[in-house]
C-alpha cells in the first residue's frame, strides 16, 4: 500500500465501561445517554475545574483546562456547515439502557468512543466515572461502581481490559480504513439505530437522500480527525458531492422519534428526536463504504455526543 493510501485512514478509541449497580438505578426511556453524559459532565467539572469558573467557554484557563477541551470545545475558525462549535471528541452510546431498571449488584455497562488521540482523556473519564459511587447516577441519583474498563474492538466484540477499578493499562485503538473499497456491492441499507436528525441548508431532512447523509457524514468524519487525530486530508469536496448525487434513495421504512431533554445546568430544553427506521440506496458505492462504515462508531447529525446518529451498514449485491 502507498503512502498516500495509509494515510487515508480514520482512527479512534473504543470502550466498554462496566458498573455494579449499589443502589436500584432507572434510566427513562430515551434519556440513558443524557443521563450518562451529565453524571459525567457534572463529576468532571467538579475535579477539572476551579470552583470560581462560572463558564468554561469564557475560562481564561480554558486552553490548558481539561474539561473545557473535551467537554465545550470552541471553534477557532468557521467549520463545515452545521458545525458552529467543535464537535466534542467523543460520543456515548447507552441506548440499550433506555427504560432498564438495574436492581443492587447487577452489572450494566454503556460504550464510549473517543476521537481525541493525544493526552490521557480515558484517566479523566475513568476517574470522574469512579466518582459516581459518591455523586450517583439517574433521576435519583443511585449509587454506582466502576468495576472495569474494556476495550473493543474493531468487530464492536469486547477486547482487552485496560481498567480494573485501580490500575490505568495502555488501550489500542482502532484504524479504520477511508481508501475506496473496489467492487462494493451496488445496494446499501442503512438503518438508523438511534434517532437522527439531520439538516440541509438548515432544514431538517425527514427523507434522507444519500448526497445528503454522505456529507453529513464525510464532514464529522474529516472534521473529527483534522480536531483531535491524524490531521486534515485531500479531498475533492465537489466531485465527491456531484458522485453523491447519482447514488439514489429506493426504499425507505422511517418514523420520526420524539424526545426531549432538560440541562441541568442551564434549565434549557433541547429535543432529542430523529429518524428511526431504515432506507435503501443504490448506485456506484466504492469511495462512500468506508466512510458509511466508519459512521458506525462517529455517529452522524446533530446531538451525536450522547447517542443520536447511530447508523450501521447492511451491504447487499442485489436487492
Amino acid at each position: 500500500m502507498s503512502g498516500t493510501l495509509q494515510a487515508l485512514t480514520f482512527e479512534l478509541f473504543a470502550f466498554r465501561f462496566q458498573f455494579r449497580a449499589l443502589e436500584y438505578v432507572y434510566f427513562p426511556p430515551g434519556k440513558a445517554g443524557n443521563i450518562v453524559r451529565g453524571a459525567l459532565g457534572r463529576t468532571f467539572r467538579k475535579f477539572a475545574c476551579a470552583p470560581s469558573c462560572s463558564d468554561a467557554r469564557l475560562c481564561s484557563q480554558r486552553d490548558l483546562c481539561a474539561y473545557a477541551r473535551l467537554f465545550e470545545p470552541v471553534a477557532v475558525e468557521a467549520g463545515p456547515s452545521g458545525f458552529h462549535d467543535w464537535p466534542r471528541p467523543f460520543v456515548i452510546r447507552a441506548a440499550h439502557l433506555d427504560a432498564c431498571r438495574v436492581r443492587p449488584q447487577e452489572i450494566f455497562h454503556f460504550d464510549l468512543c473517543m476521537f481525541q488521540l493525544h493526552g490521557p482523556a480515558l484517566a479523566y473519564f475513568a476517574f470522574s466515572f469512579l466518582e459516581l459511587v459518591r455523586e450517583g447516577l439517574g433521576p435519583g441519583r443511585a449509587k454506582v461502581e466502576l468495576a472495569a474498563v474494556h476495550s473493543l474492538t474493531a468487530s464492536g466484540e469486547v477486547g482487552t481490559k485496560v481498567f480494573d477499578g485501580g490500575i490505568l493499562g495502555e488501550p489500542q485503538s482502532i484504524t479504520l480504513s477511508l481508501a475506496s473499497e473496489s467492487g462494493s456491492p451496488g445496494h446499501v441499507r442503512i438503518v438508523f439505530l438511534t434517532p437522527t436528525e439531520l439538516k440541509e441548508e438548515g432544514r431538517v431532512v425527514r427523507q434522507p437522500e444519500f448526497r445528503t447523509l454522505f456529507a453529513r457524514v464525510r464532514d464529522r468524519i474529516l472534521l473529527l480527525r483534522r480536531l483531535y487525530g491524524g490531521g486534515p486530508l485531500p479531498l475533492d469536496f465537489a466531485g465527491s458531492n456531484a458522485r453523491a448525487a447519482s447514488v439514489k434513495l429506493v426504499n425507505s421504512s422511517l418514523r420520526w422519534e420524539t424526545s426531549e431533554r432538560r440541562s441541568g445546568r442551564t434549565g434549557q430544553t433541547h429535543s432529542l428526536g430523529g429518524l428511526i427506521g431504515w432506507a435503501d440506496y443504490e448506485g456506484e458505492l466504492d469511495e462512500f463504504a468506508p466512510y458509511l462504515k466508519a459512521a458506525y462508531w462517529t455517529g452522524v447529525g446533530r446531538q451525536t455526543t450522547w447517542g443520536k446518529g447511530q447508523i450501521k451498514t447492511e451491504f447487499r449485491a442485489d436487492r
